[in-house]
């Protein structure tokens, strides 16, 4: 159970990029073979975007992947690069939590001034959850890697070189055929 809540985003994320995809697969559909479109299901494609964008960026904080100037932080010795580390996140998660605290402001103005969205009628307030919800997230999972790697000793992984590593290994053959076409071999 634990650890299914441990990948809430990435279930999250799959869902709501499974709806993105076939709410416009079934647009275009719609529009090349009936020539109609319904504009609920291209609102909606947008909102499950949008939430997936945000939802994704606190997924890639959870599995530290977020974009990093590394090159200079690895010339540093190793407690220097890791303190310069925890400074950047400290940072990173105090901005997370203004914006999710900030945008508690603005989802209550469109409580008190509702706007709805044109084709769905659905409240903007509950659109832009999104931005409480997300922004939290990713400071906890921003403090949770630093925990992990500063009190457990346990070091965040490349997540490029485990997608490789996964890959190779499940299809060995492959690699090597790869490799042998890259060599020109």
């Amino acid at each position: 159970m634990l650890a299914r809540l441990n990948n809430i985003e990435d279930y999250a994320c799959r869902f709501l990029l499974a709806v993105f995809v076939l709410l416009l697969f079934s647009q275009v559909v719609l529009r090349v073979v009936f020539g109609i479109g319904m504009a609920w299901m291209e609102e909606l494609a947008r909102y499950a975007f949008v939430w997936f964008v945000f939802l994704g960026a606190a997924h890639a904080a959870h599995l530290s992947a977020h974009n990093r100037l590394q090159t200079h932080i690895n010339l540093l010795p190793r407690k220097v690069a890791n303190a310069m580390l925890l400074f950047v996140d400290l940072i990173w998660a105090l901005f997370s939590l203004i914006i999710a605290y900030k945008s508690l402001d603005l989802i209550g103005l469109l409580t008190e001034f509702p706007y709805e969205s044109p084709a769905l009628g659905w409240s903007l307030a509950y659109v832009y959850y999104i931005f409480p919800v997300a922004f939290t997230l990713m400071a906890f999972r921003v403090l949770q890697v630093q925990f992990l790697k500063l009190v457990r000793g346990i070091e965040p992984g490349n997540v490029d070189d485990e997608e490789v590593k996964r890959i190779t290994e499940a299809a060995p053959d492959a690699a090597d055929d790869t490799r042998t076409a890259k060599m020109g071999g």
